[in-house]
């Protein structure tokens, strides 16, 4: 069966379809100042190839890369809906980077996928920003991505957000867990909020509250509080690696603290940790207060103020404590590894 004409002899363009090839290309001219500034030993090329390309640094004798990827969750619906689009690009970049870190691998270089309805360049150039960011403070270059228009896939003022990061690492210092033992030591690294979790959560007890993102919260305004980006462990975390024995790291994301420290232990060992040995932030306390939120749901959804945890020999945690809270971190002692009966490696929180 033939198609029919439509009759309409209109001369159409991409423009009239929805996409604007000319706001594209607006963009990439605003990335890439953005991009130059990320630039690092290994990047062989710049923004606007059909492929980006880099060097494993040879420095390195027997690399191993490392990858990673993941989004920003829900949090994107809270940028959207109050108008915060900065910082969520420093989350996308935390979230990949943080969790490349935890096997000893240094970021070399990060890729994002920005896809949207219609694009608006300065709200896009805001998320870049924060994604530029967020490579610069972990050390990692920027040297590609996707910008995808689709009209009618996303509504006006929405957007979706992935990132994808590239590392390296000596083949004989890839951290797996397989070090770890009893009577080590467990610390924590303080995070800046809920990071990139849990938002859900979040939206659903900011909704039952009816709180406003200019809200007075602790001296300031909630939405600072709730859009805080996820805290960057990575030139801390790598000069400690440099130094120190290190028997392993978790990145703190979904699943808490219950949920993330396991997967660095062999069976037959388990994280015990005090609850009063950190500072929880105020923001935990309120949306478990507020939420009517159990203890033991708080420590499975969210990182509750311990955004990465380092366990190391009893005799080196002094002093990694110390590196690290002199790179400007906040550490605490938080437990130790013990024997578990059972066999299942699992953290207990006392």
């Amino acid at each position: 069966m033939s198609v029919p004409p439509s009759g309409d002899n209109t001369s159409l363009t991409y423009r009239d379809a929805g996409v604007d090839i000319d706001a594209g290309d607006a963009l990439v001219e605003r990335i890439k100042p953005l991009a130059k500034r990320t630039l690092r030993e290994g990047v062989l090329g710049g923004i606007g190839g059909f492929g980006a390309l880099f060097e494993v640094p040879k420095r390195y004798r027997e690399p191993v890369l490392v990858s990673g990827t993941d989004g920003v969750g829900t949090k994107l619906r809270l940028a959207f809906e109050w108008n915060r689009h900065d910082t969520v690009g420093i989350d996308l970049v935390a979230m990949s980077v943080n969790d490349i870190l935890v096997q000893g691998a240094e970021p070399l270089f990060f890729l994002d996928y920005f896809a949207c309805g219609r694009l608006d360049v300065d709200t896009a150039a805001a998320v870049v920003g924060g994604i530029a960011r967020g490579c610069e403070l972990s050390g990692c270059a920027l040297i590609g991505g996707e910008t995808a228009e689709m009209p009618g896939m996303y509504p006006d003022g929405e957007y979706d957000l992935a990132g994808f990061a590239v590392g390296a690492v000596e083949k004989s210092k890839i951290l797996d867990g397989s070090k770890v033992a009893v009577g080590d030591v467990v610390l924590g690294l303080a995070s800046s909020g809920a990071h990139s979790n849990g938002y859900s959560l979040v939206r659903k007890i900011i909704a039952r509250t009816g709180a406003r993102p200019d809200d007075d919260f602790e001296g300031g305004k909630l939405v600072d509080a709730v859009m805080a980006p996820t805290r960057l462990y990575v030139k801390p975390v790598l000069d400690v690696l440099g130094g120190f024995e290190v028997h392993g790291l978790a990145h703190i994301t979904g699943g808490g603290l219950l949920e993330n420290v396991p997967r660095i232990l062999r069976a037959g060992l388990a994280a015990r940790l005090e609850r009063s040995a950190w500072q929880r932030p105020a923001l935990f306390d309120w949306l478990q207060r507020e939420g009517k939120v159990a203890e033991d749901e708080m420590h499975r959804v969210f990182n509750c103020g311990i955004g990465m945890v380092v366990v190391v020999p009893a005799a080196q945690a002094e002093a990694v404590a110390a590196r690290l809270a002199a790179s400007g971190e906040t550490v605490s002692r938080i437990g130790e590894i013990v024997a578990q009966q059972d066999g299942q490696a699992q953290t207990v929180v006392v």
